[in-house]
């Protein structure tokens, strides 16, 4: 019977991989990216669990939101993030976010995400929004034929943006991570994690009518020493890595929370 079993879900597997092949999935983007990293990983799993204690479980789960579920298509949903949801957590690397991070002290806002710290008379303030940030951190060549289909790892990119406050002035960087080696406005041997898209100086509060250059235009000398001023700030290739880490849970356990709150309001709980 396990045979049997065995190849309905490599069946159902391999059907998931062809529809994420297919034109209309890849314009997916991220939601692909993170499906198929999913199917994958879920795969993996019931190789190891044992079938039969994963149908008991999926069967006890179901039956106690049917009886607050009232139409077929919410019973299919509920059925479906039971399992999700239990495969999400399972993959979770943190199951708290930290506080700090290289001495940034760590605030959380629904998607937002805020980092102060004090550096001598320097105010140094860090923010990104973790909507619409992750995706696999390489392509993967899909071939439907294989039994295992390796993808790279989900994570988390956001842009950033780094604000040095002195006085009533700030210096404002807009950032963001490279796909390619060599940051956007230095030479391509660079390696750098993260490149500068915008910088901006001003006076009070930031508005419409505040100049801003995009950092590609930028001499490539004066680029690079702003990118040394940030690292001696604090923002290096190291600590944009741990930015990475900390978006990547962040995100994660924002995308689990919202799966539960969809059980919830699907099942009438």
């Amino acid at each position: 019977m396990n045979g049997i079993v065995r190849n309905a879900l490599r069946v159902s597997s391999l059907r998931g991989v062809l529809s994420l092949s297919s034109p209309a999935a890849i314009g997916g983007g991220n939601q692909s990216s993170r499906a198929l990293w999913n199917m994958c990983t879920r795969r993996r799993s019931a190789e190891i669990t044992p079938l039969a204690s994963q149908f008991k479980q999926h069967d006890f789960s179901s039956r106690r939101c049917y009886s607050k579920s009232h139409t077929k298509a919410e019973k299919e949903l509920v059925e479906f993030l039971a399992e999700e949801i239990v495969a999400e957590k399972k993959a979770q690397k943190l199951k708290t976010i930290p506080t700090t991070l290289d001495g940034f002290s760590i605030s959380l806002d629904g998607a937002e995400v805020n980092l102060d710290k004090k550096d001598g008379t320097d105010k140094i303030h860090i923010s990104f929004n973790v909507n619409h940030t992750v995706d696999a951190d390489s392509d993967a060549d899909v071939d439907p034929r294989q039994d295992d289909v390796e993808i790279g790892e989900m994570k988390s990119k956001p842009s950033f943006t780094v604000d040095i406050i002195r006085g009533s002035q700030t210096l404002g960087f807009t950032c963001s991570f490279n796909s390619q080696p060599g940051a956007s406005g230095a030479d391509e041997s660079y390696n750098d994690v993260f490149g500068i898209d915008e910088i901006t100086l001003y006076e009070g509060e930031h508005n419409q009518k505040v100049y801003s250059v995009a950092g590609e235009i930028l001499d490539g000398y004066l680029y690079d020493l702003l990118m040394n001023y940030l690292e001696e700030k604090g923002i290096s290739n190291e600590f944009a890595d741990k930015l990475v880490n900390l978006s990547t849970s962040y995100e994660h356990t924002a995308y689990v929370s919202l799966l539960e709150g969809l059980s919830k309001f699907t099942s009438g709980k």
